[in-house]
């Protein structure tokens, strides 16, 4: 039986329940939202300072790095109310420069991959910073995680939270147009996470921001996600080549270990066998969601740990939700707990449009043009 989530909170408060993590107490965090505090972090090699912030409402607590946006921990309680740290991260900005397999990162200006790092628009070929073979993903070799970005922080009535700004000139990774990007990161008096993205372009470009948050509902390196619960409200899938670019066909979930219209542990089928899996190593796709683009942010997703209680709740406006098992941890990265990430120890479910879209006319579109806003948000709900 699931108990209601703010009774959780409440009862962890009362009985003076400490953070694993953050180190903040849990009766401050379930009194209401806490305005942000800054820290120091680290410094880059060339000097210049990275700093973390720390956002505390309706008792989620989140701490984010100024470099690429990062979420560097997030904390949320189970349903006896102790708290975890459910993301994948580093305690140190060295590993993230080094090592970051994108943990937590914003990802732009285009989310996944482009075949070749290439693609052409209005009558104009353009080749993009190729990093993943010889195709370019997440924005190429310096993508938006990993500069840095400035932040803004906020209270606005019971809400709190960071303003993230970046301008990404023309010509940077190959793209064209100067690109003036905003994020907004908000935690509500609910303690749900909300991400809002905009840009603007003074060339005709292409775009596709997301967020690259690993989850494990248990608590970051505790162990396999294979036995978490998940669905998916997609009734089609994009398949991928050898290389994990879409082919172009919008192929039907039914039937094969893609389908998770109706929730089931994401082990059940992961060793399926399907091509699809074993080009893959497991889950790395775009599933194309049964809504499409909505106006506003519908839910698409619900991730449960049933060992802990924790669920997420994801909802969007985007059409496609890329799903990725945490194919390519290996045990060589050390997370903010001491412990070593191995494959299949978290997850990612970013919201995006899909992978390759500028060379797939069936695709919707990403293009940007002058005096248009690319905006869209992503709402994150946890419960126990």
């Amino acid at each position: 039986m699931e108990l209601n989530r703010r009774t959780v909170i409440a009862g962890a408060a009362a009985a003076g329940i400490a953070a694993t993590t953050l180190g903040a107490g849990s009766a401050e965090a379930a009194s209401g939202g806490r305005k942000p505090v800054k820290e120091l972090f680290g410094k880059l090699a060339d000097g210049t300072k990275v700093y973390r912030w720390s956002l505390e409402n309706g008792g989620t607590r989140l701490r984010v790095l100024n470099w690429g946006g990062v979420v560097q921990g997030l904390e949320i309680p189970d349903r006896k109310g102790h708290y975890a740290n459910v993301s994948l991260g580093f305690d140190n900005i060295d590993d993230y420069v080094a090592k970051t397999p994108y943990f937590g990162a914003l990802i732009g200006r285009y989310g996944n991959r482009i075949a070749k790092g290439q693609f052409t628009l209005d009558g104009k070929s353009y080749q993009l910073s190729v990093n993943d073979g010889d195709n370019s993903l997440h924005g190429g070799k310096q993508g938006f995680d990993k500069h840095i970005w400035d932040v803004e922080p906020f209270t606005k009535g019971s809400d709190v939270g960071l303003h993230l700004h970046y301008t990404s000139v023309d010509g940077e990774m190959g793209y064209p147009g100067t690109l003036k990007a905003k994020v907004t990161y908000t935690l509500t008096k609910h303690g749900d996470w909300r991400i809002d993205y905009e840009a603007t372009t003074d060339k005709a470009t292409v775009v596709n921001l997301t967020s690259h948050v690993y989850w494990n509902l248990g608590g970051e390196g505790t162990g396999t996600i294979e036995d978490h619960e998940l669905s998916i409200a997609a009734g089609r899938y994009t398949p991928t080549d050898p290389g994990l670019i879409p082919t172009g066909e919008l192929a039907k979930v039914a039937g094969t270990p893609f389908d998770f219209r109706k929730t089931k542990t994401i082990g059940r089928d992961i060793r399926a066998g399907h091509v699809q899996q074993v080009q893959a190593k497991g889950y790395d796709h775009n599933w194309v969601l049964d809504k499409g683009i909505t106006a506003k942010p519908e839910h698409v997703a619900t991730l449960r740990d049933p060992r802990s209680g924790r669920t997420l709740k994801i909802a969007t406006d985007q059409p496609g939700l890329q799903f990725y098992s945490g194919n390519f941890l290996d045990g060589t990265l050390t997370g903010t707990g001491g412990h070593t990430y191995r494959q299949g120890d978290a997850l990612c479910l970013e919201t995006q449009h899909f992978p390759d879209a500028p060379n797939h006319p069936n695709f919707p579109s990403t293009v940007l043009r002058p005096g248009q806003t690319y905006r869209t948000s992503t709402i994150h709900t946890f419960g126990c």
